[in-house]
């Protein structure tokens, strides 16, 4: 199980949001690209980018700072917010992501999920984030009435590369992740998991070490890691070796 630092992008800086709400932002760093290179050099294995006004706006809007990223670090980078057509899959792609995130299509456009995997195979990864169960779709701004479990399963053939499933509610929170409903999603399909939402410290690390045998690949950690909790380094060695 890998640790996956992530970089979300406000407005061109580095911040951490409670809950997905966006009112709710800690502002970390004017330079995202900085926060990379420090996670890189810290020996993160890949790093987990979000383009927040993206996600709400519907398209790429901090394009250029997460292009700075690519062009100061060598590590992998998969980006999410804002992803709704294969143009902006192309332009991410073209630039040097390694992977792209699909979250609210997911729900409303499967067949574009579909499309996209094909036309770029190993580079997609669904986007899963609930509330209660629930799959929230626009920014997280609203809930939808698909379950996170059926939503994986629709796409258990498509050739998605990974799951990234979060819980709204633990996020940002550092209350821990759901190890439970993590664990249910991992048993339902044969695709990678990466765990999202709620990791506050170490112990919080071990704990998903228990079910990586189930399938879950990686943890993505974001404001434990900025607000000095969780040593990036520990949590890399500890996994490393479960």
């Amino acid at each position: 199980m890998i640790i996956i630092p992530a970089v979300d992008i406000k407005q061109g800086k580095c911040v951490r949001l409670l809950q997905g709400r966006m009112e709710d932002a800690t502002h970390y760093s004017d330079d995202p690209a900085t926060m990379a290179v420090k996670w890189e050099k810290q020996g993160a294995q890949l790093i987990h980018v979000v383009d927040l006004d993206g996600a709400f706006a519907k398209s790429a809007i901090n394009f250029d700072s997460i292009a700075q990223i690519l062009e100061q670090v060598s590590v992998p980078i998969q980006v999410g917010g804002g992803i709704r057509d294969i143009k902006t899959i192309e332009k991410y792609i073209s630039a040097g992501v390694s992977r792209v995130i699909i979250g609210s299509e997911a729900v409303y456009r499967p067949e574009f999920v579909k499309q996209a995997c094909k036309s770029f195979p190993g580079k997609i990864v669904v986007g899963i984030d609930a509330r209660n169960g629930m799959v929230a779709v626009e920014g997280w701004s609203r809930t939808s009435e698909t379950r996170a479990v059926d939503l994986a399963k629709q796409f258990a053939s498509a050739g998605v590369a990974a799951f990234n499933f979060t819980d709204i509610h633990r996020d940002g929170m550092q209350t821990g992740p759901n190890i439970e409903e993590t664990a249910v999603l991992a048993r339902a399909v044969s695709i990678p998991i990466i765990a999202s939402g709620g990791v506050a410290c170490i112990e919080d690390i071990k704990n998903l070490c228990r079910i990586a045998a189930l399938g879950v690949t990686g943890v993505i950690t974001g404001k434990a890691l900025y607000e000095g909790t969780l040593d990036l380094g520990e949590a890399i060695r500890i996994s490393a070796a479960a």
